[in-house]
Parts: structure tokens; sequence; C-alpha cells
């Protein structure tokens, strides 16, 4: 199964780019032609109101091994050391010890999703106001600027198989488990395949559910999702 469409068709979006701290409720800026970077940092520090908001589970996004995305080999090295970076395992070099190959698939496991009912975050802006007079983010609010990270799937294992043009010998397994100091385990798939899979006891954000908030002219509208077929973060 395709990792990137099984998320699309969920309203999600892969994470890109070293930053990945990104939490329920957040508030991101997209302007047009620019990058998207985070506003605020919860949606009550923007907007206040008496309205509820509960996190649920979604189980029905359950991304395991199974589900991954395969690469050309220079392709798939280069995204695979932008996540390494992003999961704070950037120091381990993986394109110096292993030059050419045919192909990489990146997976995720033991994954958990947590999302907030889009009813519930209307309903909270329906009724909101600004905790403080600010005209900046009532202008952002009108142009449709603000985003609001309505879901999360977050796991605990990045799962890499690189399929070499040359023989996996041990004592290189050896040698790439040695470098890696604990955070990442290598061992062989097969003759021509190594099997990586990080090592951190902690979850970290993969993929994101985003919707824009639509404000005209100081009233809230509506909420429209934009991660399920074009890339923000």
């Amino acid at each position: 199964m395709n990792l990137t469409q099984t998320l699309r068709n969920q309203g999600y979006d892969l994470i890109e780019g070293p930053v990945r701290n990104h939490k329920l409720l957040q508030l991101w800026l997209k302007k047009p032609f620019n990058d998207v970077q985070l506003y605020y940092s919860h949606i009550r520090h923007a907007f206040i109101s008496d309205a509820k908001m509960n996190e649920v589970v979604n189980t029905a996004l359950h991304v395991t091994s199974t589900t991954k995305d395969e690469y050309s080999f220079n392709i798939g090295l280069s995204m695979l050391e932008d996540i390494l970076s992003s999961i704070g395992l950037g120091s381990f070099e993986i394109s110096a010890r292993i030059t050419s190959g045919k192909k990489i698939s990146i997976s995720y496991d033991h994954s958990i999703t947590k999302e907030v009912p889009i009813g519930e975050i209307q309903n909270y802006l329906a009724s909101s106001d600004f905790l403080h007079p600010n005209r900046t983010l009532l202008q952002n609010a009108n142009k449709r600027n603000i985003l609001v990270i309505s879901g999360t799937l977050q796991a605990k294992h990045l799962v890499v198989e690189i399929e070499t043009d040359f023989s996996i010998e041990a004592d290189l397994v050896a040698i790439l488990n040695e470098t890696a100091d604990g955070k990442l385990n290598f061992s062989r798939n097969s003759e021509r395949e190594l099997r990586m899979i990080s090592k951190g006891g902690n979850y970290f954000p993969v993929a994101v559910k985003a919707d824009r908030i639509d404000f005209d002219m100081g009233h809230f509208i509506n909420t429209n999702l934009v991660t399920d077929n074009r890339r923000f973060f």
C-alpha cells in the first residue's frame, strides 16, 4: 500500500522539512507564495470561547510498516537524510556509508492518530472572540492565511528498507550498528537488502491534517480541509 496516498485519503499529508513540532490545535500561518510557519502554539492563545473541544483517537488510521512509499535510490536517500535530521538523528550520514543501490522504501510503525472533531473546532470559532485586540491577527484571518491543525499522526519507529546493488556483508551491518550508537538498528532482509529501524522511545509527528480558517470582515464563516490534495507542511 502507498503511504502518501493512504494518508491523503484520510485528509493527511506527510511532514516535509526539518521542523517536526506539530501539535493539535496549533495555528500556522500560510501566506501566498510563502512557506508555512508556526503562528500560535494553541488556538486558545489567539481565540477565546466557552465551547469545548475534545481530543479523540482515530482508530481508522493506523499506519504500519506494510504501508510504505518507494523511491529511486538517490531520491530516497535524500529524503531519508532529511527525515533523520528532523527526528534528531542528522549526525548519522547514511549516504557516506551506503553509496549505491536500486531503491529505498520508507514507512512508519507503532503509530497513533489523534484528532479534534472539525465540528467542535467550528463551534469554538463561531462563538469566539480574539483573546486580545490584534489587527494583524484580524488581517490574517480575513485573508484566510491561518491554518489550524485538526489531526496528527505520530509514530515511534521509522522503518527503511534499502535495496543495494552489492552483497551486504555482516561486517557492514556491524559497522552501521556501531556507528548508530543504539539510535538505529540495522539488519539484513536478504543478501542485497538492508533494513533500518529507529529505536527512539518517543512518538514523533509523521503527518498532519490542517484546515484553513475562513473569516469575512471579522466574522467566522467556515473551515476548509487543505491537506488532502496538496502539501503544506
